[in-house]
């Protein structure tokens, strides 16, 4: 909507231009006693500074001003700042008044105020600032003047604006402009709970019938809404007041939003996808050249993206109603019909907004409205039209369905001929499926044998593994304590021998003196220092090889529960640390196991089957780090543990030969497997999976090859 108005205010501004400035040195706005407001239609004098460099100073003393032929100045879009002259002539009685510049797109205005000869002062509204930083708070740019009764009072203006620079002058008491404020306020209020109701309607229609058309139809008229907004200052007033940021480059953004819903919606309302393919692709250009100006927007160049929109508005705009006329006229499609007629009220409505603007229609609260007033009227069309092409659809799926009944009554009569035939036919292959189901229940019962015998020879596997692994790491504990006890019963029998010498010496008839002298030499023949600290590290070492052994008992403990067929609640931490400490013979000291364990909660599960999978993915991940690695260190598994609201995750990662995806399809079947013969008997994952199940979890593999795999196993913390 707005994009179309853009452009069509250009066009209008081009054809229309200033006739020239008639030039009057004494012209003056005589202000007297009235109830109402007026707009300041003569006595306006006018310059406008390309360089942008003339100060205050230079613009008093400028000859250059002339006087504006227009009621409305009407500039166009320029990038000029424009400095406006105007002396009032206060012949009320009052003292205060109010200025106010009817445009809230303007993006700053400051009123120089004559307070004595070559004395001004300075007021600025601007949008580069919050909007509670005003004086006045109103959406337009409101300047109260104090003005003694009979006194002539000269007062400048300067604007800068990116957008069309239309300036509306009104001078009036404080209370007039205040009441003319709150009758258009009120004619916004009726237009914006119209759109209200129909953005609502359209909602709950959508809901209803879930058509894309009304979709696009309800982000068309919150685009419609908030260009509205931004049109009217409201949005600033209103919604966001304290981003002036946004407010300067929401003109762009509402535009383009516009333009996109106003595309979308076409193409779904009128099917341009069937009817015209060729002008359906053709939106994409205008879609590109919207995204084009936003960004451009965003980059700065203000200026340069307003004239864009609109160089792009009005083709656009003729586009969509070439559109809807090739649809009408060609395929007969009456919601086309709508579009063009809602279109149409809604381009007369811009016209005689544009006729407002360049001075052939009073300026007036009809004229200033009429854009909302055709906007309304547009989106209830649309709404109708909305409505009509649902009823289209419904009677044409009434007809479906009729078609549809018919069809099912001669498919009803052909079944039931068909029935006698098939019934003798189903007798004949009942008894043949009986038959076969026979023989299938005994092959289920064969197989289930099987898998049990195999599940069985698997658990056996890993209790053979167990074995061996715990025989291995108890041996090398107390190994360690046998080899200390000899060299320890050794210095023992030392200290035996040093009490008997120490007794006999006692019992000598020496003098305290030669006593120990012969304790003294005694001791340094055993060096007696020495063997106190080597009894001591015996003892130690004793120590430490019984402490070891009690921490693989008691890993051995926690591991073995294979066969517990009741839930309990577990430490997962613990269960892995077990299975590491049954398999740390695998390692064989090559190769690294980092363990990054959380903060776990007790996990409701069956302990032992869980330790059996843990058993299973380490040994496989031991078995690629080997077949990469050999004998070479740098072999690495990984074994990460965390939890949620709901699950726990075990995560474990090993940089071996990683898998394809092949593989890693077949990864879970039983009987599969990729070790060498004799090596493993491809139900290790396979139970996994199924006791990963029985516990409601998942488990996922991610693999690369010759980078290494991971297995990432989910669980609830419930049951």
């Amino acid at each position: 909507m707005k994009f179309f108005f853009f452009a069509i205010v250009t066009f209008f501004c081009t054809i229309l231009p200033f006739s020239g400035y008639c030039q009057s040195s004494d012209a003056q706005i005589v202000f007297q006693n009235s109830d109402g407001s007026q707009f300041i239609n003569t006595g306006v004098y006018l310059f406008q500074d390309s360089t942008h460099s003339l100060t205050f100073d230079n613009i008093v003393h400028n000859p250059g001003f002339k006087l504006s032929p227009a009621a409305i100045p009407n500039l166009g879009v320029t990038t000029n700042t424009i400095w406006f002259r105007l002396t009032i002539n206060n012949q009320s009685t009052i003292e205060k008044m109010m200025l106010e510049i009817d445009n809230p797109l303007l993006n700053n205005v400051s009123l120089y105020t004559q307070i004595g000869p070559n004395k001004y002062i300075l007021k600025t509204v601007s949008k580069e600032a919050s909007f509670y930083h005003r004086e006045n708070s109103s959406e337009n740019y409101l300047f109260t003047l104090e003005q003694k009764p009979g006194t002539a009072i000269t007062y400048y203006l300067k604007i800068n604006s990116y957008t069309q620079c239309i300036i509306p002058l009104k001078l009036g008491k404080i209370e007039s402009i205040n009441e003319a404020d709150l009758n258009r306020d009120l004619l916004r209020a009726i237009y914006f709970g119209i759109m209200l109701v129909m953005f609502l309607y359209n909602c709950f229609v959508y809901i209803s019938v879930k058509d894309k058309s009304y979709l696009y139809y309800i982000v068309y008229l919150l685009s419609v809404a908030l260009v509205q907004l931004n049109l009217t200052g409201l949005g600033f007033k209103y919604i966001w007041p304290h981003y002036p940021g946004f407010e300067q480059f929401s003109t762009y953004l509402f535009s383009a939003l516009t333009a996109f819903a106003s595309i979308a919606f076409i193409r779904q309302f009128l099917n341009t996808k069937t009817f015209t393919p060729w002008l359906h692709k053709g939106f994409w250009l205008f879609v590109i050249a919207y995204a084009f100006t936003v960004i451009n927007s965003l980059v700065g160049n203000k200026q340069l993206s307003y004239n864009l929109l609109n160089a792009i508005g009005l083709p656009l705009s003729l586009y969509m109603i070439y559109t809807a006329a090739v649809v009408r006229i060609k395929y007969k499609y009456k919601p086309a019909l709508y579009f063009l007629l809602a279109w149409t009220i809604f381009l007369a409505s811009i016209i005689l907004f544009v006729l407002k603007d360049v001075g052939v229609l009073p300026y007036n609260i009809f004229t200033v409205s009429i854009l909302q007033i055709g906007s309304a009227i547009e989106v209830v069309m649309l709404s109708i039209a909305l409505a009509d092409r649902i009823n289209t659809l419904k009677r044409e799926k009434e007809q479906s369905q009729a078609q549809a009944f018919e069809a099912l009554k001669e498919n009803e009569k052909i079944i039931r001929e068909q029935n006698v035939v098939l019934e003798a036919k189903v007798t004949e292959r009942t008894k043949e499926l009986k038959e076969s189901n026979d023989d299938l229940n005994q092959a289920i019962t064969d197989l289930k044998e099987a898998e049990m015998q195999l599940v069985e020879s698997e658990k056996m596997a890993s209790l053979g593994q167990l074995t061996a692994g715990i025989a291995h790491e108890i041996n090398n504990p107390i190994n360690f304590v046998t080899s200390n006890v000899r060299p320890l019963k050794r210095d023992v029998q030392i200290l035996f021998d040093t009490v008997e010498m120490i007794e006999k010496i006692g019992l000598d008839h020496f003098s305290a003196e030669e006593k120990i002298k012969q304790i003294e030499e005694y001791k340094q023949d055993i060096d007696f220092d020495y063997l106190k600290v080597e009894i001591d590290h015996l003892l130690n070492g004793i120590g430490e090889g019984a402490t070891r052994t009690a921490e693989i008992v008691k890993g051995l403990r926690i591991f073995s529960r294979l066969d517990e067929d009741d839930l309990k609640k577990a430490d997962i931490n613990e269960g892995l640390d077990s299975t590491i400490i049954i398999i740390n013979n695998l390692l064989n000291n090559r190769i690294e196991v980092v363990k990054n364990y959380g903060n776990m909660p007790l996990v409701e599960c069956y302990p032992g089957k869980l330790n059996q999978v843990f058993l299973n993915m380490l040994t496989n991940a031991i078995y690629a780090v080997n077949k990469k690695f050999g004998d070479n260190a740098g072999g690495k598994l990984t074994i990460t543990t965390s939890a949620n609201e709901k699950n726990v995750i075990i995560k474990i990662a090993d940089n071996g030969t990683g898998m394809d995806e092949q593989t890693k399809k077949k990864l879970f079947e039983p009987f599969f497997t990729t070790k060498d013969v004799g090596e493993g008997t491809g139900l290790g994952l396979s139970i996994a999976y199924n006791t990963i199940n029985k516990h409601n979890g998942h488990i996922y593999v991610n693999s690369v090859i010759n980078e290494g795999t991971e297995f990432i196993m989910e669980i609830p913390i419930h049951h």
